[in-house]
């Protein structure tokens, strides 16, 4: 399952980078630190999608970097216990399938792929069913369940997938038709209880930067930054405006 996460995370900004827009480099360093890597609760982080916010700058002792706390959004991807997947099959081996789940490959397994005992056509590189026409091959697509997930926060690549075929409407489905269905993933918005935000079904609520004029979600620290104000200065200047929408501005 695919989902879009909403996350804070601390990023360390070496000297020579410090010259340069933060917010640019606090997300090439949140790409750097996380793209490609397994949490155990949070699964395998595709991309980060943008920066919100970063917070003002740290510094630690006999260490020339800047620490920023920054709030972000990512894609993540996690298979669910007996969640239903469609995927293609992308390698045959001797004691199974291996399908595609996007960034991740799941194994079916002979013994979970159907009734009929099936057997390694090494010769055409497929799987065969001893008393029936069934076959799987490279290039098939399957609907399948998963049954087994084991993720390797230290190793990625050892992370394991289980899948079956053995249960009522699970079976090699249409290629056309799956092509058409993997053009539409279905992303998933987790809202973490630290960090809520809610969405107009309408217009989107904003308020006006005093300073520049323009309309944001929330006046932050990252945008006044800008104008070489902090929050407190802005809020001095300015006791009247509204940080976020629904405030008064009397």
């Amino acid at each position: 399952m695919y989902r879009k996460l909403k996350l804070i995370d601390t990023v360390r900004v070496p000297p020579k980078r410090l010259d340069e827009d933060v917010d640019k480099v606090v997300k090439e360093m949140l790409e750097e630190k996380l793209e490609g890597r397994i949490d155990r609760e949070l699964g395998m982080f595709i991309a980060v999608t943008d920066v919100k916010e970063v917070q003002e700058g740290k510094i630690v002792p006999s260490d020339a970097g800047v620490y920023y706390n920054a709030e972000f959004e990512c894609i993540n991807y996690k298979p669910q216990m007996q969640e239903i997947i469609e995927g293609e099959v992308v390698e045959v081996v001797d004691f199974g399938a291996f399908i595609g789940l996007g960034p991740m490959d799941a194994l079916l397994h002979v013994s979970q792929i159907t009734d009929d005992y099936v057997s390694h056509d090494e010769k055409n590189a497929r799987l065969v069913g001893k008393e029936s026409d069934f076959s799987l091959t490279e290039g098939d697509y399957v609907k399948a369940r998963v049954i087994a997930v084991s993720l390797n926060e230290q190793n990625p690549r050892d992370s394991k997938i289980g899948l079956t075929m053995r249960q009522p409407a699970l079976h090699k489905i249409d290629k056309e038709k799956a092509k058409e269905s993997k053009k539409e993933v279905e992303v998933k918005k987790v809202e973490e209880s630290e960090i809520k935000e809610t969405e107009s079904t309408n217009e989107e609520k904003t308020v006006e930067c005093r300073v520049c004029g323009e309309k944001f979600k929330a006046i932050t620290s990252s945008h006044l930054k800008k104008h070489d104000l902090t929050m407190d200065e802005y809020k001095e200047k300015y006791p009247e405006a509204p940080k976020k929408p629904g405030e008064s501005d009397d």
